[in-house]
């Protein structure tokens, strides 16, 4: 998996490519750890992530609990299987996905 970052003041914007799962999904946990600090806008770019799995969601989870606490969190260019799995999980109620 690769994890694009761009910062723009309070604004970090994560383009993920590839895979998020139980392999990858450690490594986006430790960069939003260091990254989120005095950010106030979290945008992810899905639009070239292939797969998600229970592990890169439970990152994207934690990720919101932060952001629910100093600012917003979108998800956007989900893919149709991606969204299906936030539809079956849930996680539709619970994220912002554009």
């Amino acid at each position: 998996m690769t994890i694009n970052k761009i910062t723009d003041g309070s604004k970090l914007t994560i383009a993920l490519e590839g895979r998020l799962d139980t392999t990858t999904a450690p490594q986006l946990d430790e960069e939003l750890k260091t990254a989120m600090q005095g950010i106030s806008s979290l945008e992810f770019d899905f639009s070239k992530l292939e797969y998600i799995s229970s592990a890169g969601l439970r990152v994207l989870l934690s990720a919101q609990k932060t952001m629910n606490k100093q600012g917003s969190m979108v998800i956007r260019n989900v893919n149709e299987e991606i969204n299906e799995i936030f539809e079956v999980t849930g996680f539709v109620d619970i994220l912002t996905i554009e």
